[in-house]
């Protein structure tokens, strides 16, 4: 009997993971990027859907701004599909709910707001980014020349000045965006920043990895060295408020390595998807670097980037 019994629980795994295994892949699974139209703004948000056991589909969620959020189950009904988001940081009212389904090769739909307003979004499917071992680099670029803004425009009323060889936002105000823009690189960064404040420095305009006062705390994705939502460092690698501290950050494709003072943080890790913040969700496409200055007080010197040669 004992003999009896395994032979028909082998046959029942087999069975059960070979139907479980063999199940089509859902066409709305994968990470979408997203553009939202609402109040007269195209926001760029990120959407990834994918399977949890055997008939479970769950995924995660950025919006323009907060950080990357799990949504608990996609639930699938006639051919279309819906899931809630508990509110982040969105104005006080209703979780955030979603409806969609898929129109030609792209995904469509309806987001009903924390305030009950409904609008409309449309998301295509995110790009695989290039990935190569074989980077030949080109010359090293100075971004910041030390004397005033040329190379760069602040995306509101302009409250960054330079004194003294430094770029400071001595107050909340507009983000700083570069003019040119880039595909592969290496950024080298030096950054001080005040007890308390909260900066950010965005890749092609998209990933953010983050700068703040985090000195003495547990590693997190938000927190210092962090590409927000996504990734965690190994270590805490902050200095002190009011030091000088650095960034050296290789983004080639998706994948990024970050040192930070010195440390190796974070070693060719894969970036999911755009952050909150976003300048869009074009991810396919080169961009700029966007400095955060809507935040707190921040202030950067050496700002040098060394671009793959295409």
């Amino acid at each position: 009997m004992k003999i009896q019994f395994k032979i028909y629980s082998a046959l029942f795994t087999i069975l059960f993971f070979g139907i479980s295994y063999s199940q089509e892949k859902n066409p709305i699974e994968g990470r979408w990027d997203m553009v939202i139209s609402q109040s007269g703004e195209e926001l760029p948000s990120w959407l990834e859907i994918s399977h949890s056991g055997y008939n479970t589909l769950i995924g995660r969620f950025v919006y323009a701004f907060g950080s990357a959020r799990p949504i608990s189950e996609v639930k699938l009904k006639d051919g279309r599909f819906n899931f809630s988001i508990p509110r982040q940081w969105e104005p006080e009212g209703q979780d955030m709910v979603f409806e969609g389904g898929m129109v030609g090769n792209r995904l469509e739909g309806t987001m009903v707001y924390t305030d009950g307003k409904t609008h409309s979004w449309v998301a295509t499917r995110a790009p695989k980014l290039p990935h190569s071992e074989n980077i030949t680099w080109g010359e090293p670029i100075s971004l910041f020349n030390g004397k005033d803004l040329t190379g760069w425009h602040a995306t509101g009323d302009n409250q960054w000045i330079v004194e003294n060889g430094i770029l400071t936002s001595p107050k909340s105000g507009a983000n700083l965006l570069s003019d040119a823009a880039f595909d592969n690189f290496k950024l080298h960064i030096e950054f001080r920043y005040p007890k308390g404040s909260n900066s950010g420095i965005y890749l092609r305009g998209r990933y953010e990895v983050q700068i703040l006062d985090n000195f003495g705390e547990e590693p997190s994705s938000v927190l210092f060295g962090g590409v927000y939502g996504f990734l965690t460092p190994n270590e805490m690698a902050a200095k002190k408020a009011g030091e000088w501290q650095t960034y050296d950050i290789t983004l080639i494709g998706s994948r990024v390595t970050i040192v930070a003072n010195g440390k190796k943080i974070i070693s060719d890790q894969i970036i999911p998807g755009i952050t909150g913040g976003a300048i869009n969700s074009r991810e396919g496409e080169p961009g700029p670097f966007l400095i955060q200055g809507d935040h707190g007080p921040i202030a950067f010197r050496n700002i040098t980037v060394t671009p793959a040669k295409k």
